[in-house]
């Protein structure tokens, strides 16, 4: 990501805005969003993408309440699915799902604030709780959908097993463990017709298809470059324990409890009670979770002369971090990028004689990673730098016209963010943290620029130098609220697509074949960091009826 100046950052969003209100763009839908006083976040997803509210919300049970089970929870739309239950072997994951993230209120406000129950009695009254096995959610006749929000070695076991149950399924991200255990996925979901969606979220992004709207109108010229990154400070997958260093940080919430509630401090005594129930929550676990009979195993990490024990509850709660149980930065971050660069560079391909566009695959990666910083308590790499070569849109004449797409994404240095810089001959849009789309002309970020026509109508950016921005016709819209990262629209389009069935034309846009697309290129990235090679994708990989994988092993579904 490019470091900005906010005199820089406001150039770039002006542009941005100037461009996505010109006549040449997206000018009549603005106008109706203003006009009808819709904005970015709740109901623009409807608005935008063309799907209806559905008469009859669809009744979902979430299986797993974790981190994004809760932001998912926090982001379905009440009038598009009802959560008529969930499933979660820990207790505090149930008691986030009714109260909230304490720390994260804002993405994860808990069942309770959605949906206004005033007690989690009365909540309860509502929805079911399965706490011992999910399978017994799966055997309710009265759900007919699932979210599952596991870890990433259980997607492919619980979505199969939901989908033979009579459910639809929508998976987090990545869609699976394995290429070929995502083709199983993709297999069974046809073979039954079932719907199957995967959580990549920027398929749902206005900002994003907005960024995909310049490009394919020429704006930025030739796309040649794209540079994404993931850094971070925070360490946020080595998760709290319910040890005795979490019991001795209860105490101490516990005492400025007292002396809270003492000097009559009621938001300071309301935020403290949040902590010490969310502390006390989190150390049930020790004694409520039973983590090897679920499966979760004991492991031993030797380096050396170095040693570190991890008993089956801290696989269970530090899933990220185990080779066993997660894939890695790839995985959990790096595939929402690929998938955007992927996005873009799908968006310069031309329509085959049905009209249709195949997503762009990439032809090689090469990549290196390791646990360069932290210390021998995971297995995954805190550091991966990464290079794909795309075909351009003239590659079969010039096998020289490539798109380079680069990835980083570390720990321990948050400097820049997360993001994407997509470079073209002409322009650079630059994306940040979902939420921002700053567009500048090639010849400099102090420069304004305006959309013109060029040779043969088609539309270019024309310069000048610093100084007001012309008036956009979207910038009420833009600006007029939050900008949704899309969760809310893919759930209310899944249950759009659930109440309205069509299997082979009403497909959530992270369809099986979409989806398995993400997974083969974050999979085979870390065979290429692990192998230490440059790998080729093959085609085969990406389709669902060969039985080709990058790991060599073969899918367990026949077509």
């Amino acid at each position: 990501m490019m470091e900005l100046t906010p005199e820089e950052k406001a150039v770039g969003k002006s542009n941005f805005q100037a461009a996505i209100g010109d006549s040449l763009t997206r000018r009549e839908f603005l106008e109706r969003s203003i006009a009808a006083g819709v904005v970015s976040g709740a109901g623009l997803g409807a608005f935008y993408y063309g799907y209806e509210k559905v008469k009859d919300p669809l009744r979902v049970g979430f299986i797993g309440t974790g981190d994004e089970g809760n932001v998912l929870l926090g982001a379905h739309t009440p009038d598009y699915m009802q959560v008529v239950a969930i499933a979660d072997i820990r207790p505090y994951n149930i008691h986030r799902a009714f109260h909230g993230d304490p720390l994260a209120l804002g993405p994860r406000p808990g069942l309770m604030a959605k949906y206004g129950w005033k007690s989690e009695d009365e909540a309860r009254k509502h929805v079911k709780i399965y706490d011992q096995d999910y399978k017994d959610l799966l055997k309710d006749p009265d759900i007919e959908a699932v979210v599952i929000a596991l870890p990433l070695h259980l997607h492919d076991v619980v979505a199969i097993e939901a989908m033979q149950a009579g459910k639809h399924v929508l998976t987090e991200k990545l869609m699976g463990y394995s290429v070929a255990r995502c083709k199983n996925m993709a297999r069974v979901a046809n073979k039954l017709q079932k719907h199957l969606a995967t959580g990549h979220q920027r398929h749902y992004s206005v900002l994003y298809d907005n960024a995909v709207d310049m490009i394919q109108r020429g704006l930025l010229g030739d796309l040649h470059s794209i540079r994404a990154q993931w850094h971070r400070t925070k360490d946020s997958w080595y998760a709290k324990l319910p040890d005795e260093h979490l019991a001795k940080e209860l105490e101490e919430q516990r005492k400025k409890l007292v002396a809270a509630a003492e000097k009559k401090d009621h938001a300071r005594t309301e935020a403290l009670s949040r902590n010490v129930a969310d502390l006390e929550y989190r150390l049930l676990d020790k004694d409520k979770v039973d983590a090897e009979k679920y499966g979760y195993q004991r492991k031993t990490i030797t380096q050396g002369s170095l040693t570190y024990e991890c008993t089956p509850l801290e696989e269970l709660i530090r899933w990220r971090l185990w080779q066993r149980t997660g894939g890695g930065l790839m995985a959990e971050l790096g595939s929402h990028q690929l998938d955007a660069a992927g996005i873009f560079c799908t968006a310069i391909r031309k329509k085959d004689a049905d009209g249709h566009v195949q997503k762009a695959r990439p032809l090689t990666v090469s990549a290196v990673g390791g646990r360069h910083l932290y210390p021998l308590n995971r297995e995954c790499d805190d550091h991966v730098y990464c290079m794909f070569e795309y075909p351009g849109p003239d590659y079969e004449s010039d096998p020289n016209k490539k798109i380079v797409v680069t990835y980083s994404s570390i720990n321990g240095n948050g400097f820049g963010g997360y993001g994407e810089v997509v470079m073209g001959t002409e322009g650079t849009l630059v994306l940040e943290v979902e939420k921002e789309v700053m567009l500048y002309s090639n010849a400099g970020a102090s420069t304004h620029v305006k959309v013109a026509k060029g040779k043969s109508d088609k539309p270019v950016l024309a310069t000048s130098e610093s100084g007001a921005a012309p008036a956009a016709v979207g910038k009420k819209a833009l600006e007029a609220g939050p900008v949704s990262r899309g969760y809310t629209e893919e759930l209310e389009h899944f249950a759009w697509c659930v109440r309205n069935f069509d299997f082979e034309h009403n497909k959530p846009k992270c369809h099986p074949e979409v989806a398995l697309a993400d997974a083969v290129i974050a999979l085979t990235t870390n065979l290429a960091m692990a192998r230490g090679e440059r790998i080729a994708f093959q085609d085969e990989w990406f389709k669902i009826d060969r039985d080709e994988t990058p790991e060599g092993d073969k899918p367990e579904v026949s077509v």
